[in-house]
């Protein structure tokens, strides 16, 4: 087998894996068992992983459960407690100290923060002004996708997939752009059914194979805000986009889906400084 054909072989194999995780949040993690599935021997399963993700399969589990667990704190009223739980820790002050690390305050606090078990804040003259929009005309971006259905704060497996893929053919690098697209309104379609996709832009050389398919994102009029925080709270400038700016401004959505471009990277930098661009895309 050449090298080429060799890398891309250890991709798909480590897609498997991102995808059992992925599936199996809830679940122990069994290195032997995720070994089994990328076919390699326990050995080597380690090193081959981190060097293909940049994170321990251990990190991913973990990442994509606090990932998730900020989502339920912030989207129900559900006890701390049993989202520790599911989150895969014994106590509420190991999650706490865990939830701690990642976004730099604790759960109780993340919730309060959050609003969703508050009521709507009043709109004032300096959110509803929001300066911080500009409009622009975006140019299509060609990618390649992997679709998710679900949750919108679980769409982390969909990434580490495509990741996984990219890798595998020298596709990944510092001038790689991430984007997530949206089809559905959490607010009135159930959790379990919200579409979404995962994204990486390629260039015109670049085919789709299995799960990874290529499609371009339109360009266009958009308007366009920089969220700056977890990506759980991402609601909250869609709230004051909708709510505050289109109303004020005069502007009508497009019909078609909201783009997020994610500008940096949320394994390596806390999630108060994950940047994202929302785009919206105008009639």
């Amino acid at each position: 087998m050449t090298k080429p054909a060799t890398i891309l072989d250890y991709s798909r194999r480590i897609d498997r894996v991102v995808e059992h995780i992925g599936a199996h949040l809830d679940e122990p993690l069994d290195l032997a068992r995720l070994a089994e599935v990328a076919c390699f021997s326990p050995y080597h399963f380690h090193r081959i992983y981190r060097a293909f993700t940049g994170e321990t399969a251990a990190d991913t589990l973990r990442r994509l459960r606090l990932h998730r667990a900020a989502g339920e704190l912030v989207r129900s009223s559900g006890e701390v407690a049993a989202i520790a739980r599911r989150a895969g820790y014994g106590s509420v002050e190991a999650f706490t100290r865990a939830f701690r690390q990642a976004y730099g305050t604790p759960p109780a606090a993340y919730r309060t923060r959050g609003g969703l078990v508050l009521p709507a804040p009043a709109i004032d003259e300096t959110e509803s002004t929001m300066n911080d929009v500009t409009i622009r005309d975006l140019d299509p971006i060609r990618v390649a996708a992997i679709s998710h259905r679900g949750p919108y704060t679980e769409i982390g497996t969909a990434f580490a997939r495509l990741s996984a893929w990219a890798a595998g053919r020298g596709l990944l690098g510092p001038n790689t752009r991430a984007f997530g697209v949206a089809y559905d309104d959490p607010g009135t379609v159930p959790a379990a059914e919200l579409r979404s996709e995962a994204c990486l832009m390629v260039g015109p050389e670049v085919e789709g194979e299995g799960d990874v398919y290529i499609r371009e994102i339109p360009g266009g009029r958009h308007a366009v805000l920089l969220h700056k925080g977890p990506y759980a709270e991402l609601h909250r400038s869609y709230r004051r986009l909708y709510r505050d700016w289109f109303p004020a401004n005069g502007f009508v959505p497009a019909d078609r889906p909201a783009v997020e471009e994610y500008l940096n990277d949320c394994r390596t930098l806390p999630p108060e400084e994950w940047l994202t661009e929302i785009r919206i895309p105008l009639a």
